[in-house]
């Protein structure tokens, strides 16, 4: 069955902008219908931005309106020329000659919005190098004046399914790095205060050494000397 070329994008950009329901959002993007009420409730595709699939040209806007009448209706892909991403099995993704001047926009797109992805993810997913992201994300670009963000999706630079496998694995190590922050601020916690007990202990000995022998011996009476046979 074919798909939109950015299934969880395009179902986002519909929950939020149609009075579809939820089967006929999930037939056209091959979802089930309770993952499309996951979007609506916030729960699923979090921190993917929507795409219009009408300005991409993949649906139109009566065929939204007739199926927005008719519940019963489902919706229709329009052909496209859009480019599809093809995966290979292995070795540096390669991107069409056609396409790399898109990659400066990719790069823009995916800084702005998904700022957990390292230089590593991003280069993979539009087959660039750190030393052009570095340059994007200073704005130290050749053509920086004329870099419009746009999803890579978009440019057919990747899938949706890779961009959002790098950001679920980027969440996941981020998830990761701040359990382990919070691991090791509890231990240093507890060493602290093991510390702290200790050096109070060693203090109170201290003292009670110091007061043992200032204090006068309890077997001679006061106001006599001692005397020794």
């Amino acid at each position: 069955m074919s798909l939109p070329l950015m299934p969880k994008a395009t179902a986002v950009w519909l929950v939020e902008n149609t009075a579809l329901t939820f089967e006929q959002i999930a037939d056209l993007c091959g979802m089930h219908p309770l993952e499309v009420q996951g979007i609506a409730d916030g729960e699923v595709a979090v921190g993917i931005v929507g795409i219009d699939p009408v300005a991409n040209g993949q649906i139109s806007a009566d065929d939204i309106k007739r199926c927005e009448a008719d519940k019963k209706a489902r919706l229709k892909l329009l052909e496209t020329t859009l480019p599809q991403p093809v995966a290979r099995s292995k070795g540096a993704r390669y991107t069409p000659v056609s396409k790399r001047q898109d990659r400066p926009a990719a790069i823009a797109w995916l800084l702005r919005h998904h700022g957990e992805l390292t230089d590593a993810q991003v280069g993979r997913l539009v087959g660039t190098t750190k030393a052009t992201i570095q340059k994007v994300r200073d704005r130290s670009h050749w053509d920086i004046s004329n870099i419009k963000p746009t999803n890579p999706v978009t440019l057919g630079l990747c899938s949706q399914d890779q961009l959002d496998e790098a950001i679920g694995k980027a969440h996941r190590i981020s998830e990761r790095a701040k359990k382990e922050a919070e691991r090791a601020a509890r231990r240093a916690t507890k060493a602290l205060a093991t510390a702290q007990a200790a050096k109070a202990a060693d203090a109170a000995r201290d003292a009670a050494k110091t007061a043992e022998d200032a204090a006068p011996d309890a077997e001679t009476p006061p106001g006599e000397p001692q005397t020794t046979e």
